[in-house]
């Protein structure tokens, strides 16, 4: 009864908190300036700590460090998806005023999806055991591919539901002053933005199938993956207005996200060996790589184009 006590305030939680976003704090489209998105990117780190005490208090230290350290690699592998927001948002022309709105809608959907995906990466493990070793290898493919990829060019005209989408839908020339639907002369139109909302959807599933393995390489607990993905998620919008414009700067950071996504692989590998490498030190090795790639980024000068 406890355990269902959880999940259900938990999740009442989130509900809470997205209508507040969208109902009250953000009810008026506006452009979200730096200044603002370090405030809500600062709080939402900080519920998100609070959130982490009342494991430690519910429950105990080892599932409050499991619980940071599944939120630290989840909020790691998402600066991917800040950069990937970035591209698109420059490729379809997003006016800034409607681009909350849009990541609104996309971590919804992400929520909804990683949830699927990480009862099904549970339920896969709880009856083949060996899918621990597929997990893992995947991983580190996962991780050199990034590291290898890393100057790669993002081409959103070729991603399938785009080019799906266009087939069959009836889409509107301009934004529409920011509806995802119009009616116009007794006829339904989608407006460019549902399609951003749709290809923006359609890469977080891409994303998913890296961080709900990595996140599971860290716990096999379904509380504890579900919350730290979602907790990371929820200001995973904020985040994206708080770093957009300085990305770029931190361009090292791709290596240490490929990095830890091996390291995580190679963990879950020799886990399932018998070595079992202890959370404390998980959570030592994330930190470190994180702060030398960042780092790295900000000391060492960039080269100059000839």
């Amino acid at each position: 009864m406890a355990k269902i006590f959880l999940w259900v305030g938990f999740n009442i939680f989130v509900l809470l908190m997205l209508l507040l976003d969208l109902g009250v704090f953000n009810r008026k489209a506006h452009e979200i300036k730096v200044k603002e998105a370090i405030l809500w990117t600062i709080f939402w780190v900080v519920l998100s700590l609070m959130f982490n005490a009342g494991i430690y208090l519910y429950a105990d230290y080892q599932k409050a460090l499991l619980f940071l350290t599944a939120y630290l690699v989840e909020k790691s592998l998402s600066m991917d998806n800040i950069f990937v927001f970035l591209m698109l948002f420059t490729y379809f022309k997003v006016n800034p005023v409607y681009q909350h709105k849009v990541l609104f809608w996309g971590v919804l959907g992400a929520l909804i999806m990683r949830a699927i995906f990480i009862f099904a990466g549970i339920a896969l493990i709880e009856k083949f055991d060996w899918i621990l070793y597929v997990f893992g290898a995947f991983l580190i493919y996962s991780g050199y591919k990034m590291m290898k990829e890393k100057d790669k060019e993002i081409h959103p005209e070729k991603n399938p539901v785009l080019k799906l989408a266009r087939t069959i839908l009836p889409v509107t020339g301009d934004y529409r002053n920011g509806y995802f639907f119009v009616k116009e002369n007794g006829k339904h139109f989608v407006t460019p933005l549902f399609i951003v909302l749709l290809v923006i959807e359609s890469t977080d599933i891409v994303f998913a199938v890296d961080s709900i393995p990595a996140v599971l390489a860290i716990s096999h607990d379904p509380f504890i993956v579900y919350t730290s993905n979602v907790m990371a998620i929820l200001g995973l919008r904020a985040l994206y207005f708080a770093l957009a414009a300085v990305m770029r700067i931190f361009r090292f950071l791709h290596y240490g996200l490929s990095v830890i996504l091996i390291y995580v692989g190679c963990k879950m590998i020799v886990a399932q060996c018998g070595y079992h490498i202890s959370t404390e030190i998980s959570l030592g090795i994330i930190a470190l790589l994180l702060a030398i790639s960042i780092v790295a980024s900000i000391v060492i000068p960039q080269e100059k184009e000839v």
